[in-house]
């Protein structure tokens, strides 16, 4: 530049500077229009990409709504509920509900029907009835219900249980009513003739004698229905029978009722259960068909003899688990239902989500 300066007149060396001045500010200006050029490209490629994330979350949330749906559709469509059904705890007045309600609601009933009323199933026919319920897809949604014991289906690699469901009576209550029920039936089939028609001895008589129809051993009956198809839990007396009893009553039932309270154990199972049990209650409080079984000549027995069964130790097991089921079953109605002017009524939902990320 000096050696310029000493070549080139002044003027001229003021000219160059000019073009080089101007040269410098028209590269300078091409260069930021470039930058802007490539900041505006990388806006747009990056307004792409967030739509195509968008797009793309919104196709997989559809998705996953639909699978969601779809997947609540086949979970209803595909839950099975076992009620295996103690003997004279009011299970027929319970169990035409469900017939009646199938039609409307949708679901199949199934009468589990066992030689003679054998509620222990041999190893083969629980591995054909665990498989029956499970695979059976044309018969589900299912009811099942039968006199039959608890029967755990995992032990038989089955991943999804069926719902289990039952209901409870007192112990001497459910042994005096079927106790006439051998002898003189009830009003679902008075034609038919029963196992023990014709002796005409009463309870309190048959206490009084010592007979073996009254016998405190013919108490035994709803620890072992809970207990299942263990050996033990025929042993008469067992307390390990009554542990597991309970056990299963708090770990395998959804819920337990009993029958002195049964409009209250429908009222939740219709609340927890719509899908099968949409209108029982009203059902329950006014069909034909809610007191339908009731047995013949029944009369109650005497505190002599009440008194007389409750010193037998099978008798005061038997109690003890009762009382456990009453109790549970009254914890669980505390938080499900209330009563106002004489009606009761379903709690409102009382839970709700909140603090949900990630934020949109």
């Amino acid at each position: 530049m000096g050696l310029l300066r000493v070549m080139m007149p002044p003027k001229l060396q003021l000219l160059a500077l000019l073009a080089f001045a101007v040269a410098m500010f028209f590269l300078e200006n091409q260069i930021q229009k470039l930058e802007e050029s490539r900041g505006k490209l990388e806006r747009a490629i990056a307004r792409h990409e967030v739509r195509e994330i968008e797009q793309r979350h919104t196709q997989d949330g559809t998705r996953e709504r639909d699978s969601a749906a779809a997947a609540l559709s086949n979970g209803e469509d595909d839950v099975i509920i076992i009620y295996n059904r103690v003997p004279k705890t009011a299970s027929t007045s319970f169990t035409n509900i469900a017939y009646d309600l199938c039609g409307k609601n949708h679901y199949h009933v199934l009468h589990i029907n066992t030689t003679k009323n054998n509620p222990v199933m041999s190893i083969q026919d629980q591995v054909r009835f665990v498989k029956n319920v499970t695979e059976w897809r044309e018969m589900k949604p299912a009811f099942y219900h039968g006199h039959v014991s608890f029967l755990d289906f995992t032990k038989f690699g089955v991943k999804k249980k069926p719902i289990y469901i039952n209901v409870i009576r007192d112990p001497i209550e459910r042994l005096v009513s079927y106790y006439y029920f051998l002898r003189f039936g009830d009003d679902y089939r008075p034609g038919l003739r029963r196992r023990k028609q014709g002796d005409k001895k009463t309870f309190d008589e048959c206490v009084s004698a010592g007979g073996s129809d009254c016998a405190p051993e013919k108490l035994w009956l709803q620890i072992p229905f809970f207990c299942g198809h263990y050996s033990e839990c025929w042993n008469v007396g067992s307390q390990w029978a009554l542990e597991q009893a309970k056990y299963n009553l708090v770990n395998e039932y959804m819920l337990v009722g009993v029958t002195e309270e049964l409009e209250d154990f429908i009222m939740m199972l219709e609340a927890a259960l719509p899908r099968f049990f949409k209108g029982a209650t009203e059902l329950y409080k006014t069909g034909k068909k809610s007191h339908l079984r009731k047995t013949s000549e029944k009369k109650p027995p005497t505190k002599e003899s009440i008194a007389k069964l409750q010193q037998s130790a099978i008798w005061k097991m038997e109690n003890e688990f009762y009382e456990f089921a009453l109790e549970q079953f009254q914890f669980v109605r505390a938080h499900a239902v209330r009563e106002k002017d004489g009606e009761l009524y379903l709690l409102a939902q009382n839970f709700f989500y909140e603090k949900i990320y990630p934020k949109n």
